[in-house]
């Protein structure tokens, strides 16, 4: 039996989106060490984090839908680095993909648009934290031009057992 294709389209995420976003992010969250963070979130607890990705400026959210249904099938950020002045042309960027959207090419498609939206944006560098083992997003990150340049060891702690994060950079000028 052939495999249905699924017809994606990428755009700018916007507040409509914010359940559906935090539902997915929630599944990373509960089931995985991917983030590091603990506990859930609701719609409202996660505002704040969609807001500060407007449609312009270096600090964008690309999601990725199901062009006939219009279920969220992922969603690629890039968020500042570090707070500090100085940081302001570098940006961390991550890819949330759906758990039954992978291998399907999501991800690389959030990625391509997510970098062809900073292209004429003030910055220098891009930054991904993959928390080991990952080989999945360490090849879509070397795909798109990052290299590894380092491992903070046992840097995180969940599930009670601690977690490497490898990271990559990519130069964007």
């Amino acid at each position: 039996m052939p495999t249905e294709r699924t017809e994606v389209q990428v755009r700018p995420g916007v507040e409509a989106d914010l359940e559906a976003l935090t539902a997915l992010y929630n599944h990373y969250v509960r089931e995985t060490a991917i983030t590091f963070d603990t506990a859930i979130f609701t719609p409202e607890e996660r505002r704040p984090w969609l807001l500060s990705h407007p449609v312009d400026g270096p600090y964008r959210l690309m999601v990725a839908t199901d062009a006939h249904s219009q279920e969220i099938l992922g969603y690629a950020t890039s968020s500042p680095f570090r707070a500090k002045p100085a940081y302001v042309t570098s940006v961390e960027t991550t890819v949330y993909v759906a758990p039954d959207a992978g291998r399907r090419g999501v991800g690389t498609l959030l990625y391509k648009a997510l970098f062809e939206a900073l292209s004429g944006e003030d910055l220098h560098r891009a930054y991904a934290g993959i928390a080991q083992p990952n080989e999945a997003s360490a090849r879509l990150h070397e795909r798109f031009g990052f290299r590894y340049v380092g491992t903070y060891r046992e840097v995180g702690r969940k599930f009670g057992r601690y977690w490497d994060v490898a990271w990559y950079e990519k130069d964007l000028t």
